[in-house]
């Protein structure tokens, strides 16, 4: 009961300058997929290593602060092991959304990314949470959408089944890497800083394997398009600082930042509307954005899909909230 209070408190204390701050944080989220489809030449696994190295050095400074604060022996064994598989999701959720901007159109690509609510539903039997009607409504109307979204692979040369799937197993794995971050967070009380630097610089370091393995890069080369520490070239590096400073410090830390004064469930329903700001955002970078008819009807499924599972959740939360 004292949560739900504390949520409406906090709906009561935001202001318009916070939900400017949270327009603007996922502006800058919603333009990392464009960005990155633009960094042609970088094989995909490589290009999401880089944006991991960058993130990580952002992380550096609010992770040494927080480690010297933090008590000798707060994480044991179990964490660690827990922050190295949380690493490995990401890793493969990076890997796969960046595999499939080159693959499918950018639309679809987010479209699919971002059904990672209608996983969780899939998910919730098997670790033994309560599924409500409205998380079945949501869960059936999203992938009925969904459905329909993939009959445009018929009909658009740039929509392509391959590339949604791989778009799709993105959304699978960041379940696991939010749930697991969930965990540590809430249940171990580990800082935020101390959790997502070592998981992104161990994602990084899983997806530099995985490109010299997969895609014949090297750890250093005289091409930076070919080496791990490419990102570093006068060429690149100033995409790889816009995509940590913008969609990872301005998009991911302010939308953190906003939890405070604006309920969960607010920034969770408008974070759902990335699909729609991040094609805007291709359009207007490139000039071209065609959306084709299934497209049209069944990505807007999808997205009310998704938006009737976390208002469900959020109901749920706050029912158990009240008989607690």
């Amino acid at each position: 009961m004292q949560s739900l209070r504390d949520s409406m408190s906090q709906e009561d204390s935001a202001k318009p300058g916070h939900y400017a701050l949270l327009a603007v944080a996922l502006l800058a989220v919603s333009s990392a997929g464009a960005v990155l489809q633009q960094m042609e030449g970088v094989p995909p696994l490589l290009k999401a290593s880089w944006r991991m190295y960058g993130t990580s050095i952002v992380l550096i400074p609010g992770f040494i602060y927080q480690w010297n604060r933090m008590e000798e022996g707060t994480l044991q064994i179990r964490d660690w092991l827990l922050i190295s598989i949380s690493a490995m999701f990401l890793a493969l959720h990076f890997g796969s959304w960046i595999w499939s901007l080159d693959h499918t159109s950018l639309v679809h690509s987010l479209l699919f990314v971002t059904s990672h609510p209608l996983v969780v539903v899939a998910l919730m039997p098997l670790i033994g949470a309560t599924v409500r009607r409205g998380h079945v409504f949501g869960a059936v109307i999203g992938f009925l959408g969904a459905s329909i979204a993939l009959l445009e692979v018929e009909s658009n040369s740039q929509v392509t089944l391959i590339g949604d799937a791989a778009a799709f197993l993105g959304a699978v794995t960041v379940v696991g890497y939010l749930m697991i971050g969930r965990h540590l967070r809430s249940s171990r009380r580990t800082p935020v800083f101390i959790y997502a630097f070592p998981v992104t610089l161990l994602a990084g370091l899983m997806l530099t394997i995985g490109s010299v393995s997969l895609e014949g890069t090297a750890l250093t080369s005289a091409t930076p398009e070919l080496s791990a520490l490419g990102w570093m070239d006068a060429v690149w590096l100033p995409w790889i600082a816009y995509l940590s400073l913008g969609p990872g410090l301005c998009g991911h830390t302010v939308i953190n930042t906003a939890l405070r004064w604006i309920s969960p469930i607010v920034v969770s329903v408008a974070l759902i509307f990335e699909p729609v700001i991040g094609g805007a955002i291709g359009w207007a970078i490139t000039g071209e954005a065609y959306i084709g008819t299934w497209t049209l009807i069944g990505g807007p499924l999808m997205l009310v899909g998704a938006i009737m599972v976390t208002l469900e959740e959020s109901k749920n939360t706050q029912n158990t909230d009240t008989h607690s």
